[in-house]
């Protein structure tokens, strides 16, 4: 058995048991899960090939031409395969634009999905839906970071995963996290020329941090973590304690000046590669209606969500980073944990036999969040970087607000980041605020001396993703749209038609 791909959106089945929208390592291993059970699965990806972002490419690349990318990485092969040997429906290069976990009249119970595929758009209905969406890159908004050649760290990755995307010339990593030092180090292997790593790490937080010490030392990832610091440091100049950044430059990114507690210095740079740690990518499942709650320890918003990974909607479910950071290896196994979940609750799964599953999988799971405390603590970003202080700092790309701007308008008097839209258009453009609104709700928090809690973040609605109006027109309509829209019952039209037959 091998899964079936879906290339056109007429190809989608009316309903299935079980949705899972993502095909990283939780997405697949919750359709490897869910599919080895004999019930109707789907998993719909925006990607080409599955793996998301920590295996993108996966099925394609091969060790002997791209082996910088590190052993870590070679290990979703066997998730990749195993998923694609499993009896699913596979839809890649698909946008999800709309869940409404809404039960319908005639399907108590069901959630409906809006899905995007080839420029043509479909709904169709699941028993569950588990959001596997992942993490985002947390913006990093400095002086310059608009100029043609900055790019996140997670973009070069791409690249590097996607067609071996190596930078040209001297390249600058700064920020702060596990995956600067990580990308640093893929760099280096590949061949790049990285002159620097600008470690933005709060000093502070160094000793906050060493009370989660001795659980880290015990973690899986103790490690490789300082192995890779090692390699780093071996290989490039690891600058640390930068206090302030910049990135100068014309038409392109030319240096970057920087501050310690030494002074100011300033270094050439052709690329500069942004990153300040990972945030759940929450769009889908706040437009979804699930609560949303602040997690101070990662300073990021995330839904709510019980150890199975249910929220506050009815047979909706997050697995993985979406619903809270814990890295690859967790991700897998919640996304196998919330699987076995979802179809209890659909009375799909026997119920003794799948209690002492998941007793089993949290075990492991318990493993593999053993030390998160120590990194999100050691890698907390530092205020003046979640919150630029300079007003000149763009911090909404798509409608071009400046930090400054913003201050301005917040002194106004709006209550939170939805009602700043009315004045500014932030969260409004292309990216649907994901570019901004863990920078808009730092700096409205900062401004007004309270907990980013306290100001909530944007509230969004379908469709989360770009959608062309031609696709919604062109949708199959039902008798209660078409009541909605003209006032027309079809109902009764087909009646009186078939009253005035001779």
């Amino acid at each position: 058995m091998t899964a079936r791909t879906i290339t056109q959106a007429a190809q989608f089945a009316p309903r299935y048991d079980l949705a899972i929208v993502g095909a990283g390592p939780a997405g697949l291993s919750a359709a490897i899960e869910a599919a080895a059970a004999g019930f109707s699965i789907v998993v719909i990806d925006e990607n080409i090939a599955p793996g998301g972002q920590i295996y993108r490419a996966i099925t394609k690349n091969k060790r002997e031409d791209q082996g910088f990318l590190g052993e870590d990485y070679w290990n979703g092969r066997a998730i990749a395969d195993a998923f694609l040997q499993s009896a699913t429906h596979y839809a890649p290069a698909t946008t999800v634009w709309s869940l409404d976990p809404s039960a319908p009249d005639d399907h108590p119970g069901d959630a409906t999905l809006g899905v995007s595929l080839g420029g043509v758009a479909r709904m169709f209905r699941a028993g569950a839906v588990i959001i596997a969406t992942g993490a985002m890159e947390r913006p990093m908004p400095v002086p310059g970071w608009t100029l043609p050649g900055v790019m996140s760290a997670g973009a070069a990755q791409i690249a590097l995963k996607s067609i071996s995307g190596i930078p040209r010339g001297k390249t600058v990593l700064a920020g702060c996290g596990p995956l600067l030092y990580l990308l640093a180090a893929q760099l280096l292997e590949a061949g790049a020329d990285v002159t620097a790593l600008l470690d933005t790490s709060d000093r502070r937080q160094r000793f906050a941090a060493l009370r989660h010490l001795p659980d880290f030392l015990r973690s899986p990832y103790a490690a490789k973590g300082l192995s890779l610091l090692f390699q780093v440091r071996r290989r490039t100049r690891v600058i640390s304690s930068v206090t302030a950044l910049a990135i100068k430059g014309g038409r392109k990114a030319e240096a970057v000046t920087f501050q310690t507690g030494k002074g100011v210095e300033t270094i050439a740079a052709d690329c500069v590669l942004l990153h300040q740690g990972v945030i759940p990518s929450i769009n889908l499942a706040s437009a979804a209606g699930c609560a949303i709650d602040w997690n101070e320890r990662q300073r990021a918003f995330e839904p709510r969500t019980d150890r199975q990974g249910r929220t506050s909607m009815r047979g909706v479910f997050v697995a993985g980073d979406g619903a809270g950071i814990g890295g690859a290896q967790h991700a897998a196994v919640s996304g196998r944990i919330s699987a076995l979940a979802a179809l209890a609750d659909l009375g799909l799964a026997p119920s003794a036999e799948t209690v002492r599953r998941l007793q089993k999988l949290e075990r492991e799971r318990q493993t593999y969040l053993r030390g998160r405390a120590f990194l999100d603590t050691l890698y907390l970003p530092a205020a003046q970087f979640r919150a630029p202080p300079d007003p000149e700092t763009i911090v909404c790309r798509c409608e071009e607000v400046r930090a400054g701007t913003l201050r301005e308008v917040i002194a106004l008097g709006p209550p939170g980041p939805n009602q700043l839209k009315t004045f500014l258009r932030c969260g409004m453009g292309p990216c649907q605020g994901r570019m901004c609104a863990s920078t808009i709700t730092e700096v409205m928090a900062a401004e007004r001396d309270v907990s980013p809690a306290e100001i909530g973040t944007y509230r969004l609605r379908a469709p989360v993703k770009p959608l062309r109006l031609a696709e919604l027109a062109a949708l199959p309509q039902t008798k209660d749209a078409i009541l909605a829209v003209t006032g027309r019952d079809e109902t009764e039209s087909s009646r009186e038609k078939k009253g005035n037959t001779p």
